[in-house]
């Protein structure tokens, strides 16, 4: 009877248990009088029922903010705001707090860093100086003594009608790549004497002769190959005319960026493009007006210089940029030593006497007696 009154007691006790009970686990010892063996009942606490909820807080402080922005004026589009928009409005409505000035800080400091980086690497304009730079560089090419001025691409066929003229100034580009201007116009000179400037003439015409007429110019044996396929093209595609466009151009066997640039100024007196070789490439590389995309690096590849000049110097001098950079390169601005003392802007080209500007002389061995 009374083990029965007992059982029924604890049974009852959980429910008379407070509700802020703490929550370390709490055990009753409960001893039967007729039981010699000692019973352990153990009961697990849970949290108490008043202590607050994460969510309840977050609530009452959105609340507390919605109330805020109210109040000046502001109304906040989203009516629940994502965590990151909570805690960036409440950094710009709780400005007296330290904390939220330190937000506010962060955050300024981080669009700062991000837009010095953007300029950085987008914002590449055009060079310092360029202008009196290109302004100098034509004062010294006045006189016109570079072999470029006399015998370059430009003067092939320069007698010669219209069309015929445009088909002499293809075969000279495609002979002049990896030649002196010398070399190529000299070639040019003895296709004409045998009345080779034509293609019709050029299809007839043997390989091994055709390489032979143009030899010494480099790789010979392959440029009459091209020019011998490109003759046949423009005979059966373009009534004995050459391309008139840049892809068309550049289908032809043995014809690159530079070459058909070129030859679209020159012959159709359409640029499309800067013409862009070894002289152009090393010179502009120099003088410090091209980079890499995205970043301060000199060019590697003519073709990436090209791209370079093209996003900031005028079109208008796209044109005449070659023969201008060509002659000063093969007068001044030699690929070996270059003469930086007879230079006219050696006060303002970035490159100035950094390179050797004569020979030094090889100290000779002397024996010992």
């Amino acid at each position: 009877m009374h083990l029965a009154l007992l059982i029924s007691r604890i049974r009852l006790l959980p429910t008379a248990m407070p509700s802020t009970r703490s929550a370390s686990a709490s055990r009753l010892l409960v001893r039967a009088d007729n039981s010699p063996v000692a019973r352990e009942i153990k009961r697990e606490s849970s949290v108490s029922l008043d202590t607050p909820k994460p969510e309840a807080t977050v609530s009452v402080k959105r609340r507390r903010v919605k109330r805020e922005l109210e109040v000046n004026g502001q109304h906040h589009k989203k009516q629940v705001p994502d965590i990151e928009d909570f805690i960036y409005e409440k950094a710009k409505t709780l400005t007296s707090s330290s904390k939220a000035t330190t937000s506010l800080v962060k955050v300024e400091k981080k669009v700062g860093v991000s837009s010095v980086i953007k300029v950085v690497i987008c914002a590449v304009g055009a060079p310092d100086n360029w202008e009196a730079v290109l302004g100098g560089i034509k004062s010294m090419r006045l006189s016109g003594e570079a072999p470029v001025d006399t015998k370059g691409c430009e003067k092939a066929g320069s007698l010669l009608p219209p069309k015929e003229r445009r088909f002499a100034v293809l075969i000279s580009t495609m002979m002049s790549s990896q030649t002196k201007d010398e070399v190529t116009h000299a070639a040019v000179e003895r296709l004409s004497e045998n009345g080779l400037l034509d293609p019709d003439a050029i299809v007839r015409t043997d390989e091994t002769t055709l390489a032979n007429l143009i030899k010494p110019v480099g790789f010979y044996q392959r440029k009459a190959q091209f020019i011998k396929e490109a003759s046949k093209i423009c005979l059966e595609r373009f009534g004995g005319d050459i391309p008139d466009s840049l892809n068309e151009l550049l289908a032809l066997r043995g014809v690159g960026p530079k070459m058909a640039h070129l030859v679209m100024s020159i012959a159709w007196k359409n640029t499309q493009g800067i013409c862009v070789d070894t002289h152009v490439h090393r010179i502009s590389n120099r003088l410090g007006w091209v980079f890499r995309e995205g970043t301060r690096q000199k060019t590697t590849t003519p073709e990436q210089t090209r791209i370079s000049l093209e996003k900031w110097l005028p079109k208008d001098e796209w044109e005449p940029i070659n023969p201008l950079l060509v002659g000063f390169g093969q007068t001044i601005c030699t690929p070996l030593r270059p003469k930086c003392d007879k230079c006219g802007i050696n006060n303002i080209c970035p490159s100035a006497f950094k390179e050797s500007s004569s020979p030094i002389p090889k100290q000779k061995k002397t024996r010992s007696p």
